[in-house]
């Protein structure tokens, strides 16, 4: 076997979901309840401890990653949408069609503001009634097909939409009967041969470890450091050194 393979970040709501399993079994249960080892804190190690748990069911994640990238390449292909925009992409001029569907009423309703501006414009200056007349005319007619050119491309747009989304949920279902069955078979072989011995062993340590007083404390208590019996590193069963009594003094020669 080569290096194990480290699981991706989609992977670790599966890891923990079966990790929940294997504690929520009555046999670990009930070596929790003998225990007494908390089983939130079982829970941490189990989630610390994924690069020990999950090599033993490699060789099924590398055939799941395997099929759900495959999956996931033809998922793509199939649902990619067009690059012309709007309308069938193998279709000539489809993408010139999706231009002046977008540009249409746009430039429709530029020119029926100008034309209308400019027409009332002369008719309130009284200047020119003929090309007045004729310019708010124009103006109207812009304003009418701006109006209908938008419709036209709103209800355009929506049926591609649909289209692509009919079309996508046909070629591609939702769940592949291959990759599903190799989740499956990680899953259970990730909690048979990989987190249930895991637990087992640390179980079986917490049971057998004594405690903190008698030796090494429990991996899941923490060391009794204010305890009656502990006195600091390096003091234990010395005492501090009795004090010397002061010298005594020569006696005073006495004067005649």
């Amino acid at each position: 076997m080569g290096r194990p393979t480290r699981l991706g970040d989609e992977d670790s709501s599966d890891y923990g979901r079966a990790l929940d399993v294997v504690i929520a079994s009555p046999e670990i249960q009930r070596l929790l309840e003998r225990s007494g080892v908390p089983g939130g804190r079982l829970r941490v190690r189990g989630l610390a401890a994924v690069a020990r748990t999950t090599p033993a069911a490699d060789a099924e994640y590398r055939r799941y990653a395997a099929l759900r990238r495959r999956a996931r390449g033809g998922r793509q292909t199939a649902g990619s949408p067009p690059l012309s925009g709007p309308g069938d992409q193998e279709r000539p001029g489809a993408g010139v069609l999706a231009v002046l569907g977008v540009l249409t009423p746009v430039l429709a309703a530029v020119a029926a503001a100008t034309f209308l501006l400019l027409g009332y414009g002369l008719r309130l200056a009284g200047a020119l009634p003929s090309l007045a007349g004729t310019l708010v005319g124009v103006g109207w007619v812009s304003l009418v097909v701006a109006a209908v050119t938008a419709l036209v491309s709103v209800v355009a747009l929506y049926r591609t939409a649909a289209k692509q989304s009919a079309d996508g949920t046909a070629s591609v279902p939702d769940r592949f009967p291959a990759v599903e069955d190799a989740r499956e078979a990680w899953l259970a072989a990730l909690r048979d041969r990989g987190i249930r011995p895991f637990l087992l062993r640390e179980l079986a340590e917490a049971a057998s470890a004594p405690g903190p007083g008698e030796g090494r404390g429990s991996r899941f208590s923490s060391p009794a450091y204010a305890g009656p019996d502990f006195s600091g590193p390096g003091f234990e069963g010395s005492a501090p050194p009795a004090p010397r009594p002061p010298a005594p003094r020569p006696p005073r020669p006495e004067r005649p």
